[in-house]
């Protein structure tokens, strides 16, 4: 019997099906519980200071400050959240991730002022419907130029990759670019992925050249998800992320290689 195919594809998901598509499958659709992510709670509550600070302070107002006060109730708002109680942090793990969070506020202010950009979208979402596809995102930030044009920003708390992988990180936005062109006409003239924990700033200029090739590029990974779901194929993608992946005990790729190193 064939899968039931999942109803929209984000960036993240078609990140997930070219990494491995067994975790896709285990997490995607047989929803197989995974324990919080430490760095994913964290990113998460770093964006909600962020979209605070953006949504509650005008220009001028942005400061490191309003930075720290915005961290501040973002904090209080997360400890209800199943992820971050699911981390079961004692009172020194506690202090030390949130000190930590504090560190990527801090560092946002290290890449940009705030108060030098025209922001007309936070948290904002858009979806689209490529043939039977439906193409959904969230764009943490968008900006409006002194030109008119459209500016991309998505923050990332984690560590900017290598130039080797570089690229592959900025299919996510081009997804970005590719939903504001179907959503609002046009596609940005600038993405930006700000990278908190360095801090760098890495930024591609999208044509519409490499959207249309966007396009091809996302119609074929949702092509590639409806036949393994057809014919339940869903294949182990052996990596470096295999040593990072919850789902070790259900991969035969996985349970091989350890086989074989005993």
């Amino acid at each position: 019997m064939a899968l039931e195919v999942p109803r929209t594809l984000s960036p993240s998901k078609a990140s997930a099906f070219t990494d491995c598509p067994l975790a896709f499958r285990l997490s995607i659709i047989d929803h197989v519980p995974e324990p919080p992510s430490p760095q994913a709670v964290k990113g998460t509550l770093v964006h909600a200071a962020l979209e605070r600070l953006f949504w509650d302070h005008l220009p001028g107002e942005r400061t490191i400050e309003a930075g720290l006060d915005s961290l501040e109730l973002a904090w209080e708002a997360i400890q209800d959240d199943p992820e971050f109680v699911g981390l079961a942090l004692d009172i020194d793990e506690a202090a030390e991730f949130r000190a930590d969070a504090e560190v990527l506020v801090h560092n946002y202010f290290r890449i940009e002022d705030p108060n030098s950009v025209r922001t007309v979208g936070v948290e904002l979402g858009l979806e689209t419907k490529i043939g039977d596809m439906v193409l959904r995102g969230i764009i943490d930030r968008l900006d409006l130029t002194d030109d008119g044009e459209l500016v991309v920003i998505d923050y990332k708390s984690g560590r900017a990759p290598s130039s080797q992988f570089e690229k592959s990180r900025l299919h996510g936005v081009h997804t970005y670019a590719l939903l504001c062109e179907r959503m609002l006409g046009r596609f940005p003239s600038q993405v930006k992925l700000l990278y908190l924990r360095d801090p760098v700033s890495i930024i591609a200029t999208p044509t519409e050249q490499s959207v249309r090739g966007h396009s091809k590029r996302t119609i074929a990974v949702w092509s590639a998800i409806e036949r393994a779901c057809e014919n339940e194929d869903f294949r182990p993608r052996p990596s470096g992320l295999c040593r990072y992946c919850n789902f070790q005990h259900l991969c035969p790729a996985f349970t091989s290689l350890t086989a074989a190193a005993s």
